[in-house]
């Protein structure tokens, strides 16, 4: 069955329905319906909303199917927000300029906190990372030069990068890979929140102790390794890059 087209193949005005007809009985209603704005969709991104749908959102599987790059992925979406009047295409509001002049970094260090720091700094201390469901994360680098807060992390007070320092140590221990862990449902040292996961390192990074309830940062944690090639953002797990785990 052909699509319905919304433009005039002619003169490219937008098409409106005068007719509709029953198949099975004959009987036609003649008036003006509006096409809706899915109607209104060409062959492309109609696909790329078929395949968005059936991806459940996950932008790395679309990513997949598709064959086209993570920008290209974040691209189409927001010209199908677009086009179906949901707010897509508007521009960011960039934040104002970060001082990053007490960001003292090692530029010769293999640690992950100062690779990250150093990233970070290059980037003028913001960035946007994106999360295993493709969830963008925005990064900011605080004035202290030691620490970094997200909007994806309302907690006081900032984490400082050496939380990833704890993070790799961890799975260098458990030969490159550990679990991430839940931290919503359970309190540290629970099944599912053990110190041997990445949410209980964190935990304890922070000070906790083992039955206090903990805050489950390993999102936004795991989005920022990934972005510095420091790990993979697997499902459930993180795993050590093969670069990273030669250094």
């Amino acid at each position: 069955m052909n699509r319905l087209i919304s433009k005039c193949p002619a003169c490219h005005g937008t098409l409106r329905v005068s007719t509709l007809q029953c198949p099975d009985c004959g009987m036609e209603l003649r008036n003006t319906f509006d096409l809706s704005p899915f109607d209104r969709l060409d062959k492309e991104q109609f696909e790329f909303l078929s395949t968005f749908l059936k991806d459940r959102g996950n932008m790395k599987e679309v990513q997949s199917d598709m064959q086209i790059s993570y920008p290209t992925v974040k691209k189409k979406l927001d010209e199908l927000l677009a086009a179906l009047n949901l707010g897509g295409g508007t521009e960011k509001v960039m934040p104002k300029e970060i001082d990053v002049s007490r960001m003292d970094v090692d530029y010769t260090s293999t640690l992950a906190s100062e690779i990250i720091k150093a990233k970070l700094k290059a980037h003028g201390g913001h960035i946007t990372v994106y999360t295993a469901r493709g969830l963008p994360c925005e990064i900011y680098a605080e004035s202290d030069g030691t620490t970094f807060t997200s909007d994806k992390l309302p907690v006081k007070p900032a984490y400082d990068y050496k939380v990833f320092d704890d993070i790799v140590e961890l799975l260098i221990k458990q030969g490159g890979r550990a679990k991430k862990g839940n931290g919503r449902n359970y309190k540290l040292g629970e099944p599912g929140c053990e110190e041997n996961t990445v949410v209980g390192t964190i935990a304890l990074h922070r000070g906790r102790t083992i039955g206090e309830s903990v805050f489950d940062p390993v999102f936004v944690m795991a989005a920022i390794l990934e972005w510095a090639g420091i790990a993979k953002n697997g499902r459930g797990e993180l795993i050590l890059t093969e670069e990273h785990n030669d250094l």
